[in-house]
């Protein structure tokens, strides 16, 4: 029997994995978090900061206190005939911020419809899908110093978001919470819709729209996601679980030759973006199933638990993933989970 069996951990992280910590506590507010970290920094028990779970493979039970990001609120701050300026708390649900924008007639974030998580976790990530990334929108974020305890304000370019990162996952990895955050979204009627990505487009067609508003490019983004995706209800999975790479043209280039139909993206002048989910197709891993964990069968990108799976199993199959695609294409695939 686990030592750190006190709190299950198996609702909280939407691989469905059954790990426990020593305990979990919430907090809806700086006070609240503040009083937990200076009760467990007196004690030296480690801890952790989790808002949604969509983004995170425990390996083992957590061997202290989990703390869970429930600071709400969803409110407009600022105003003008085309635009607003949104805040939210960390804690929200990242979907049902979306769904209240497009409720409300804003757009900017209805191609990021039905990504798993918390806002908070949101620009830590820099989310994105379908043409769009959170930093297209953002203003900025308070965030709790952890070492100080003081709310810091950061703005667009102090977050130095790049694909899928940002300084909270590197430089500043650990040492800050999420509090609130400011995205910019422009009324209905100013807002240019983005139909750019040919999924969308085929989508909309498919349903006979020629004037999408944006709950028909939110529909439509859903629509897609559904039938790629498993649902984490359903079977245990956090998304992507790899990034798609970004190689030098000149890579590419040569992998072209050998492999005609890889997908390119151009990201600049010297960089393009390939697709992850691709790769690991074509190394034969999509559907692969090792008793109660896999690949998903529609979805080379997304790593499954069929229910029971250990957090390990899902982390060595991973490995092997990185391995074989490395030894058949020459890239290094990066893992967008983190990893516990």
């Amino acid at each position: 029997m686990s030592p750190y069996n006190m709190t299950s951990l198996q609702p909280y992280n939407t691989f469905g994995l059954d790990v426990n910590s020593k305990q979990l506590l919430t907090f809806k507010n700086t006070d609240e978090l503040l009083d937990h970290l200076n009760q467990l920094k007196s004690s030296g028990e480690p801890y952790l900061i989790l808002g949604g779970g969509s983004n995170v493979l425990f390996t083992s039970d957590f061997e202290g206190t989990v703390l869970k990001n429930e600071v709400g609120g969803i409110s407009v701050i600022e105003e003008d005939h085309e635009s607003v300026i949104i805040e939210a708390g960390g804690g929200e649900v990242w979907h049902n911020l979306v769904l209240w924008s497009i409720q409300n007639g804003y757009g900017g974030i209805e191609n990021m419809s039905l990504i798993p998580g918390s806002v908070g976790a949101a620009p830590m990530q820099n989310i994105g899908a379908y043409g769009t990334e959170i930093k297209d929108v953002f203003v900025s974020l308070d965030a709790f110093e952890i070492a100080s305890g003081n709310l810091r304000s950061f703005q667009l370019e102090d977050c130095q978001f790049g694909y899928r990162e940002s300084v909270f996952k590197r430089a500043l990895k650990n040492q800050f919470v999420i509090i609130r955050v400011r995205l910019k979204l422009t009324k209905v009627g100013f807002h240019k819709i983005n139909t750019s990505y040919g999924m969308i487009e085929n989508e909309l067609k498919e349903q006979h729209i020629l004037n999408p508003t944006i709950k028909d490019v939110s529909d439509a983004v859903i629509r897609i996601r559904q039938s790629k995706l498993p649902d984490p209800k359903e079977i245990g999975n956090s998304g992507s679980f790899f990034k798609n790479p970004i190689l030098p043209k000149e890579q590419i280039d040569k992998l072209k030759n050998e492999f005609p139909d890889i997908p390119v993206y151009p990201v600049d002048e010297n960089q393009v973006k390939t697709a992850a989910g691709w790769l690991i197709d074509q190394a034969g891993w999509k559907g692969f199933r090792d008793g109660n964990f896999g690949v998903h069968k529609n979805q080379a990108l997304v790593l499954v638990n069929y229910g029971g799976a250990k957090g390990k199993d899902i982390y060595d199959l991973s490995e092997k993933i990185i391995e074989s695609i490395k030894e058949k294409f020459g890239i290094e695939l990066e893992r967008e989970v983190n990893i516990y």
